[in-house]
């Protein structure tokens, strides 16, 4: 298996997708359409979409040795990305390969607005342990599909215990905003030009978990065999579309909050963090929005500046309205088929894109579940009257 080439390997993550034009099924009262945009044989997590429509996947080495890190999707199928080099990494030859420009474990998949493609790599297969050297952000230039850049985070910034999860790029391509939903969870921003990275808001209650939230599926706890309930720290994150505004929340949350992001920046020239960007002074700069409830991805849509979040819990998509202070959150999409709606994108024409990760279904918490997890990506046409509708089962 070691020696199995990745073409085989695309192969064996060949997925099935949609025939010719999208078929949605109209959801209730003139509400969002759905439709199954592909399917896979091994877990997806993060998904993204570029300016020119191309689209981008990622699959963490979580309970399985994934065979592919970062694909294109072609045809409806993975094909390793940017080469099969740069995926080549098994866990079985972590002695033979270096992870300082192999894809190790990556988490999520970012396209920005100056056509680059950003890994998430957290480097650290099954949560257990960071790999040493593994940590980092790659920016991968979309327009010839080589790698232009390589931030490694060192231990200052990705500890024995982090787990890298999400990120956002600024409208002007300059700073990085990633969550850390390890054990000690915490804001990272990076200055793409440099290179520098600052560990912020670690440990803060609006990164880590909340003590009092028990993330549940079918009524009951979630729990690993051992006993273990979910217990992720920062994981979503959102920026709103002048770049101005950041949000977050812990999965085992049910909390939003945010924070201006020119309180987060102005520090990559100096070696020293300014008094006004210790932790205690930023704490005292972080807002509630609302409560979300248990949720995992984020996304603030370009078109209508709405918050959409995915709802693992009861296998939904909702939307908030961030104009209007306390605004309750809608139901965009309720439908079975959406478990654990994991990571957002906006596709050119509006449409969003949602993974289902399937963590309840996963070898981690159901005893007897298959190594390999088939998931899936979806695709979500909001609808005028979108704010109450729900769908059924996608066609």
């Amino acid at each position: 298996m070691i020696r199995t080439s990745l073409a085989l390997a695309a192969l064996l993550l060949a997925g099935t997708a949609a025939s010719g034009p999208p078929a949605y099924a109209q959801g209730a009262a003139g509400g969002a359409q759905l439709t199954k945009v592909a399917g896979f044989e091994h877990q997806v997590t993060g998904v993204t979409v570029a300016r020119d429509g191309r689209i981008f996947v990622n699959f963490p080495r979580w309970s399985e040795d994934a065979p592919v890190s970062v694909a294109e999707l072609k045809d409806g199928k993975p094909v390793p990305y940017p080469d099969e080099s740069w995926n080549s990494w098994r866990n079985a030859r972590a002695d033979e390969l270096s992870p300082k420009d192999h894809f190790v474990c990556v988490q999520s998949v970012v396209a920005d607005a100056q056509d680059r493609l950003w890994v998430v790599d957290a480097a650290s297969p099954a949560m257990a342990h960071v790999i040493k050297d593994g940590p980092k952000l790659v920016g991968i230039d979309l327009k010839t599909n080589k790698v232009i850049k390589t931030i490694p985070f060192d231990t200052s910034v990705a500890l024995q215990g982090s787990y890298l999860n999400d990120v956002r790029i600024a409208p002007d391509g300059k700073t990085a905003y990633l969550t850390d939903s390890g054990a000690e969870g915490a804001l990272i921003v990076v200055d793409l030009d440099s290179g520098a990275a600052k560990r912020l808001l670690a440990g803060d209650p609006s990164t880590m978990p909340d003590k009092s939230v028990t993330v549940t599926y079918d009524g009951k706890p979630l729990r690993r065999p051992d006993g273990r309930g979910v217990n992720f720290s920062a994981d979503g994150i959102a920026l709103s579309g002048d770049g101005k505004t950041l949000y977050w929340q812990a999965i085992k949350g049910k909390t939003l909050y945010s924070l201006p992001t020119d309180a987060l920046t102005g520090w990559a020239a100096s070696s020293l963090v300014p008094e006004a960007l210790s932790d205690k002074s930023l704490s005292g700069k972080v807002t509630k929005v609302g409560e979300n409830g248990v949720a995992d991805g984020l996304l603030i849509g370009r078109r209508d500046g709405r918050m959409y979040v995915t709802s693992p819990q009861d296998d939904s998509v909702k939307v908030r309205d961030l104009s209007k202070a306390d605004a309750p959150l809608t139901t965009l999409v309720k439908d079975p088929q959406l478990r654990w709606p994991d990571t957002f994108s906006e596709g050119p024409d509006g449409t969003i894109y949602v993974t289902t990760s399937h963590i309840q279904d996963s070898a981690d918490y159901k005893p007897g579940a298959p190594v390999s997890l088939p998931t899936e990506l979806w695709a979500i046409k909001p609808g005028a009257g979108d704010a109450t509708g729900s769908t059924g089962p996608a066609r």
